[in-house]
């Protein structure tokens, strides 16, 4: 018999309603956060060149990344919002189309990027001697990318009802699974054959298949999440349409992300390998320091979904004010041990003066506007849950394409590396304050247009 779907995140202090949904993400994002750090750890070990090639993954992983999470995104925005209106046929129906809809995308997706390896990263800026590293890596990653993107998207409806906690103990675990098998494949411990980068890539496909075989028992069997795939056409595009209608929009605005990376990644290999190797440090540092914004910004969406289905605009009021302060305190408080203690972190990835100093640079910042960033997240992923994606990429987009890029070709030119990363810090500062008002006009906006909470 199917576990009734209660809209739980309706009633209760906010503040604290908040908290207890982020903190399960904070310690499952951190763990699957080290899958990276983890990664980036041992390959320095091999060598600067192992490490080059793995930071021009960076941008393609975060690429096939963000497809997971949009249509994730989507999918929580539409599973919470039926869960709020009571309507529980519809949020399983939904939950359950969405994982066919991302299986289908990430094998299409994998199968192109598999046959286009070597001219998508000389396009890059990757050497042709790098090549054949990033081939060893690439080769096994996309493999088990349908096998990350997948778990994303179902494990997706888990949060919008409310259950971050399942989620957050299934990435722990998965994540020291790969820390376990990183340094037996690539240093070939225990009688195992020493495979270099390739054994990154292959602690990764062994650790992902492992994640998803768990979360499809949890989701089919503990919470009877999932129902027949096999359904009509028509009633399978509605259900798409409905995930789409957020999904598509939060796929592009998290997309764009990785494109600007990528195109950081261009300008700073103009400085060398040691520039392009210290910036892949950083940039593994930095979702580490970003963890708590990343799990607020997860489960920000179903509280807002939830909420405005069931007419309690006075909680989507106080959440944006919560939000707002958090993030902007604890934003200043990273600034602050990442100015002093950037270089010694990096310290630990590398004993190269050159890639230390440009990771230490990137680290003191960088991290300045890491406040204002957190709140650019936490607003998009409510309009994601409020059912008007179009906001949130608009945000996105403007921040990379309007405000960054030209300020990062401006302050290039005046001040070398350093202005690059001040062009990011200050792009996260004018999206920030922008974001914000936005979401607060947008509420008062719209209080008359909310259905009245009954009871």
């Amino acid at each position: 018999m199917a576990t009734p779907l209660q809209p739980t995140l309706t009633e209760g202090p906010v503040a604290r309603q908040l908290r207890d949904l982020a903190l399960p993400m904070v310690w499952g994002l951190l763990a699957t956060m080290s899958f990276n750090v983890v990664d980036t750890f041992f390959v320095a070990k091999l060598g600067s060149a192992p490490l080059a090639a793995m930071s021009f993954t960076f941008p393609v992983i975060m690429v096939l990344t963000a497809v997971g999470i949009g249509v994730g995104a989507g999918t929580s925005s539409a599973v919470s919002r039926a869960i709020g209106e009571g309507d529980e046929v519809k949020a399983r129906r939904l939950a359950t189309d969405a994982t066919t809809l991302v299986l289908l995308l990430s094998v299409l997706i994998c199968f192109v990027g598999w046959w286009t390896i070597e001219p998508l990263f000389l396009a890059l800026g990757a050497t042709p001697e790098l090549i054949p590293l990033i081939h060893e890596y690439m080769a096994i990653w996309y493999i088990s990318a349908p096998c990350l993107l997948v778990p994303m998207v179902s494990l997706a409806a888990l949060r919008a009802m409310g259950m971050s906690r399942v989620q957050g103990y299934l990435m722990s675990a998965g994540a020291l699974l790969n820390a376990v098998l990183d340094p037996l494949l690539i240093f070939g411990l225990l009688g195992l054959p020493a495979l270099g980068l390739q054994g990154a890539a292959l602690a990764t496909l062994i650790t992902r298949v492992m994640i998803m075989l768990v979360a499809f028992g949890i989701l089919h069997w503990r919470v009877h999440l999932l129902v027949n795939p096999l359904i009509p056409w028509w009633q399978l595009r509605r259900s798409w349409a409905a995930i789409v209608h957020v999904g598509l929009p939060a796929v592009a605005a998290n997309v764009i992300v990785p494109v600007a990376s990528g195109v950081v990644l261009m300008m700073v290999a103009g400085y060398g390998t040691d520039a392009v190797a210290g910036l892949g440090i950083a940039v593994r540092i930095e979702p580490l320091c970003l963890i708590v914004f990343y799990a607020l910004s997860g489960v920000v969406g179903p509280f807002f979904g939830q909420n405005y289905g069931a007419g309690r605009d006075d909680r989507l009021r106080e959440a944006l004010w919560v939000l707002g302060v958090f993030s902007l305190g604890f934003g200043l408080l990273l600034a602050l041990v990442l100015w002093f203690a950037g270089g010694i972190v990096a310290g630990l990835f590398s004993s190269d003066p050159e890639i230390i100093a440009v990771a230490a640079l990137y680290l003191a910042t960088v991290p300045l506007s890491y406040g204002a960033y957190g709140l650019v997240m936490s607003v998009c992923a409510a309009f994601n849950g409020l059912g008007r994606p179009w906001p949130a990429m608009l945000l996105s987009c403007a921040r990379v394409l309007i405000v960054f890029l030209p300020l990062a070709w401006m302050a290039q030119w005046l001040w070398g590396l350093h202005g690059l990363f001040l062009a990011t810090a200050m792009a996260n500062l004018v999206v920030g304050a922008w974001a914000w008002s936005w979401l607060n006009r947008h509420l008062r906006a719209a209080r008359e247009q909310i259905p009245v909470a009954v009871g």
